[in-house]
């Protein structure tokens, strides 16, 4: 039924994943080309400089390039670069939790969709659905074809980055990832399960290959939402959790500065917070691309309204929190508590932070609506005002608390 009234060598986690393993791009022979993302600098020097710019990000203070391995010392040395860091690569692994997939002739699973419920979804529903915002979903693609996605789905701009920053056609989902984030933020309800934005137009921006993909890719890939005017960015994906000497290298100066460039041309960039356990804030540990300024950083809850077993959490480091399914404990988790969601061919149940953001950026989508003109950190503010369950907003384990769209759309 429809419920809504409109019709170096690196470890990541955070895409659904226990654990994410990457290792270095284009480490070969003397001749071979490498990507570099580069702090600072200008097209001109690197070009002088031998190397060739495949991407300008954060208006030209962020650049990907490409040149010979091994040639950090080179682009360090190119006048005005404060930063360079080898590209590298990020390899998908299983989900936290998850469950085969299902198929149904009618909405019946909208009535399996307790994230949905426990956030008053349906309810904020009779004041905004998202009708006239669009959501990014950088991840491995979306299923455009899927009955509860077809609706919405913007197949002329979806794109993919997936070789360096380089842009290349849509191709669909490499997996069902992108598909089942997708439908978290934004389903229509038309078959199975709906959305937290029903109504909200979907872009996929894949920069997650079949396999792999790499770090320039993301930052190509926040650069694109910007560009084409999304109203929310969703990245269920991340490396990390990093010690603080992992800085020197400029990764993190890098991602920011992408990332609050997004955001000042309005678009607001939702970050899983990662499945490694982990507390962000204990010895300068952090999580990238969240925990970074200009995105919301998002933990899970499960259905009791507790952090999810795996989630990552930190004091000033997550922004709120929000369904992602799973319990304290991997062995207190049932089927029915995960996330079910789209996926190519039907429907599963998934666990994992990947799910609790993709909430978020719906919830983007629903502000949006009442207020188009709200600036990317107006939306975030009342997003945070609209949450639950902690005073303030520097819970360890939710931010601000968690999220309640009835209460974010009523305030507004």
């Amino acid at each position: 039924m429809t419920r809504h009234t409109k019709t170096r060598r690196r470890v990541l986690q955070g895409i659904t994943a226990a654990g994410l393993s990457v290792g270095m791009i284009g480490a070969g022979s003397a001749g071979s080309s490498t990507t570099y993302v580069v702090t600072g600098g200008s097209s001109g020097r690197f070009e002088d400089a031998g190397f060739s710019v495949t991407r300008e990000l954060a208006g030209g203070s962020v650049s990907i390039v490409s040149g010979p391995a091994d040639a950090e010392d080179d682009l360090e040395a190119v006048s005005g670069v404060s930063g360079v860091t080898e590209n590298f690569e990020v390899d998908l692994a299983d989900p936290v939790e998850s469950a085969e997939p299902q198929t149904t002739d009618d909405a019946e699973f909208t009535d399996l969709q307790w994230d949905k419920e426990i956030t008053d979804t349906f309810e904020a529903h009779d004041y905004a659905t998202g009708e006239g915002t669009r959501i990014v979903i950088a991840d491995t693609g979306v299923d455009g074809s899927h009955p509860d996605l077809e609706g919405n789905f913007n197949e002329d701009l979806s794109v993919s980055f997936v070789d360096g920053g380089e842009e290349a056609p849509h191709l669909g989902d490499s997996g069902d990832h992108g598909t089942h984030v997708a439908g978290t933020a934004a389903a229509t309800g038309d078959v199975g399960v709906t959305g937290t934005a029903p109504d909200a137009e979907i872009v996929s921006v894949r920069v997650l290959g079949p396999d792999s993909s790499s770090f320039a890719d993301i930052l190509a890939g926040s650069d694109y939402a910007a560009s084409i005017g999304a109203d929310a960015a969703n990245y269920s994906l991340g490396a990390g959790p990093f010690p603080p000497q992992m800085n020197e290298d400029g990764t993190r100066v890098a991602v920011q500065r992408v990332m609050q460039d997004a955001a000042r041309r309005g678009t607001v960039s939702t970050v899983s917070a990662g499945n490694a356990e982990t507390n962000l804030q204990q010895g300068g540990m952090y999580y990238l691309p969240g925990t970074v300024q200009g995105v919301m950083t998002v933990s899970a809850s499960g259905p009791n309204d507790e952090l999810a077993f795996y989630s990552n959490y930190g004091t000033n480091e997550i922004e709120v929190g929000a369904p992602g399914g799973g319990r304290a404990t991997e062995d207190e988790t049932e089927e029915e508590d995960q996330v079910l969601s789209t996926v190519p061919g039907g429907y599963a149940w998934f666990a994992g932070t990947s799910m609790a953001a993709p909430q978020v950026a719906g919830l983007v989508g629903l502000v949006r609506e009442l207020e188009p003109e709200m600036n990317a950190n107006q939306v975030e503010n009342n997003i945070a005002h609209g949450a639950e369950l902690v005073n303030g907003r520097s819970s360890p384990e939710f931010g601000a608390g968690r999220i309640n769209a009835l209460n974010t759309v009523q305030r507004i």
